[in-house]
């Protein structure tokens, strides 16, 4: 591939802290350094979405929606982006079309200039309202579409398969095309091929754009080879939320490429003052006990065992509540399995917790001796389509009751919700905006305290509801 400039977008505003410290970074540890990152030349800052929506309501007592506004007055230069779950948004379950399309609309109109969007199980069914809602409100450069494969690997899952994926998404609208290699699985000479691939089947305009993390160690070798293969577009975070469970370190890059064609065009002396700031933030959450020193060790376990980094703690957890911790590599062992009886879903929120969840109950219970809620839903189809086949032992199990197997997109075995929530919360006295109302789509009751926590705090009606932000009132 001809050389050619490399862009940037740096994590350090939302999946650097999210992969690192359980997405506990306040606004106010951002707002410092804000005008300084918009003078840096990145293609984007990643600021919004995944975790951060509840995390600001649940633990933060941030307004999300308040939040985003906050950072666009700031960034005026460099696109805030966001990641986005498709059909489950921010949430954990489908929502309505009117939901989805809402959500879209409001999160354009509050200032997202770049939505990366991506389905859990590669279901491109799944992505057809954001994609849509995506190319409508953003429509006039307000907003790119990048559209994102989840990348995993399995029989099924090859190179060929994740092409053809890419100009689906591409056909369907999507002006970039995501390598979301959210456990690191992806290895450097495996990128050089895919990006090579990718690149020969696309459109000349359309950005193929690589986001892996170092949890295993090679994501600076990845980055290097898919940079070599021609991509356009790599995720970065700086060095003291980088690494580690987070994504490869942005300033070495910057100087490894400085001289070179592939340039990025950042100078590094910008940043300096920056990576200073984010130390002291790190420290800061290091000292409240959000950020363990661990995740930025190298982790093999996810290359023998393919369990990203979040899905091995809640694993770990389950098994401590358990007591049954002397079971993490019988379960570790038993996760293959269960990933392909239900037809190799990538393990990704929230199939990674579905998946590892059974696994659990298999080594504790027996195996399928009881079967989760949400893993009959993976077997049913009302998450979506799997690309590998299901057992069809698991089959019968499942609809031994006269269930059935779906195989329309899920959400359109959904009624239209967004009316219904508006007078829902309106009626419960929380509606300031039409946002509330999404808010509380996603989290009702995370939203309800948050609602009541802001209403006494403006109110001034209980001094020590507002005073306390960590503090759980009654839904």
């Amino acid at each position: 591939m001809e050389a050619k400039k490399v862009l940037i977008t740096d994590t350090i505003l939302r999946d650097a802290h999210q992969s690192q410290a359980a997405t506990r970074m306040k606004f106010e540890d951002m707002e410092p350094m804000l005008s300084q990152l918009d003078e840096i030349g990145y293609y984007s800052l990643e600021g919004w979405g995944g975790a951060t929506f509840d995390s600001c309501l649940r633990f933060l007592n941030e307004d999300p929606w308040e939040r985003l506004r906050k950072l666009k007055k700031y960034l005026k230069k460099t696109p805030i982006q966001m990641l986005l779950r498709g059909q489950n948004l921010l949430g954990y379950r489908h929502y309505a079309d009117d939901v989805v399309e809402k959500f879209i609309e409001k999160a354009i109109e509050n200032g997202i200039g770049v939505i990366r969007v991506f389905d859990a199980l590669n279901d491109p069914r799944n992505l057809e309202t954001s994609i849509k809602a995506i190319k409508k409100y953003g429509a006039g450069g307000k907003c790119v579409c990048e559209a994102a494969i989840s990348y995993t690997t399995s029989p099924v899952h090859t190179t060929e398969y994740f092409v053809n994926l890419a100009k689906t998404l591409e056909g369907m609208g999507a002006d970039n095309i995501c390598i979301k290699d959210m456990a690191n699985l992806l290895l450097p000479f495996t990128a050089f091929d895919l990006v090579s691939k990718l690149k020969a089947a696309l459109k000349p305009e359309t950005k193929v754009h690589l986001h892996t993390h170092n949890t295993t160690g090679t994501g600076d070798m990845l980055n290097l080879m898919a940079i070599q293969a021609g991509v356009d577009i790599v995720d970065c975070a700086l060095s003291p939320l980088g690494n580690g469970t987070s994504n490869p370190a942005t300033e070495p890059l910057v100087a490894t490429l400085q001289g070179t064609p592939y340039d990025t065009g950042i100078d590094i002396n910008k940043l300096l003052p920056i990576v200073n700031h984010f130390n002291g933030v790190s420290e800061k959450l290091e000292k409240e006990g959000v950020l363990n020193p661990k995740v930025r060790k190298v982790d093999i376990n996810t290359l023998l065992y393919q369990v990203p980094g979040g899905m091995l703690s809640n694993l770990m957890n389950q098994l401590k509540q358990a007591g049954r911790e002397d079971k993490l590599l019988d379960c570790l062992a038993e996760i293959p399995q269960v990933r392909k009886d239900c037809g190799y879903p990538p393990l990704v929120t929230p199939s990674s917790q579905i998946v590892g969840t059974q696994a659990v109950w298999n080594i504790l219970l027996g195996r399928y001796k009881t079967i989760t809620a949400q893993y009959k839903d993976l077997i049913l189809g009302k998450y979506g389509q799997v690309s590998g086949e299901v057992n069809p032992e698991l089959i019968k199990a499942c609809t031994q009751h006269g269930e059935e197997v779906i195989t329309c997109r899920p959400a359109d075995l959904i009624a239209e919700e967004m009316q219904t929530l508006t007078e829902k919360v309106k009626a419960e006295g929380f509606y300031e905006k039409e946002e509330d109302v999404l808010s509380y789509a996603l989290f009702p009751e995370v939203a309800t305290n948050y609602f009541k926590w802001r209403k006494a705090q403006n109110k001034g009606v209980d001094v020590d509801m507002a005073a306390n932000p960590n503090k759980v009132y009654p839904v």
